[in-house]
């Protein structure tokens, strides 16, 4: 089975700033990879390469076995960017219409997704609300509901629970779970080494390089190291 997402010598410059120095990268189907790294490392750079928000300024990316960028992929990608792009004047409930709307979803189907993205992230209760009531917890709960809308095969979420109570990322964790089993690839970007423990397969990032890579149990075996957070630092890395 071709890997889900192909990321080929990938380099980004703005102006005469390298955020991103030869990434080589492959995510297989079904499985949640982590991208770790300090903020301004360049993750969010790379996942916008990846969704085609952005182009690389040299080698290729490949997603689903299509060249990004490319529009029609975008209904099969469940993209949460690490700002929330909501509209503040509709209710949380009219923007998960409007999502829903983008993706041709019927009006039967939308109304069983959006019951389902809203229980999820525990929105029910504030669908009836507008966005510019919710709090900054609330928006990035709105947001991942928003990415899971049309049900995508692939799911790209940065940083998806920062400002989420330590309950609630839990279960967020527990449906990320459920999907990978049901086959959906999931790439998520983080910080936190305790997510980075999530994940089966681990790369790395710092100054816009790939400083290591594999799955946390190899990382900490080829390190000798019991802590994710240990592996950064032998690996090349500063303090998180």
């Amino acid at each position: 089975m071709a890997s889900t997402v192909v990321i080929n010598e990938v380099s980004k410059s703005f102006g005469k700033k390298l955020v991103l120095h030869q990434i080589n990268l492959t995510v297989e189907p079904g499985e949640i990879f982590g991208l770790i790294g300090p903020s301004g490392s360049g993750k969010t750079t790379l996942v916008k390469i990846i969704v085609g928000m952005d182009s690389p300024s040299q080698g290729d990316v490949q997603v689903l076995n299509t060249a990004v960028p490319n529009l029609k992929l975008l209904q099969r990608i469940g993209y949460m960017a690490q700002a929330d792009a909501l509209y503040s004047d509709l209710t949380g409930e009219e923007n998960l219409a409007f999502f829903a709307s983008l993706f041709k979803l019927k009006k039967d189907a939308q109304k069983e997704r959006i019951a389902y993205a809203a229980d999820l992230v525990n929105l029910r209760a504030d669908l009836k609300k507008k966005v510019e009531n919710y709090s900054g917890g609330m928006k990035r709960r709105l947001s991942l509901a928003v990415a899971l809308i049309q049900d995508p095969e692939i799911l790209i979420l940065d940083e998806p629970t920062v400002g989420i109570d330590p309950e609630l990322r839990l279960s967020i964790w527990a449906e990320l779970y459920r999907l990978k089993n049901e086959g959906k690839t999931i790439l998520v970007t983080t910080h936190v080494m305790d997510e980075a423990e999530k994940c089966d397969r681990l790369a790395m990032v710092r100054d816009g390089e790939i400083i290591t890579s594999g799955s946390p149990a190899e990382l900490k075996e080829q390190y000798g190291i019991t802590s994710l957070e240990e592996v950064f630092l032998q690996a090349g890395g500063k303090q998180l």
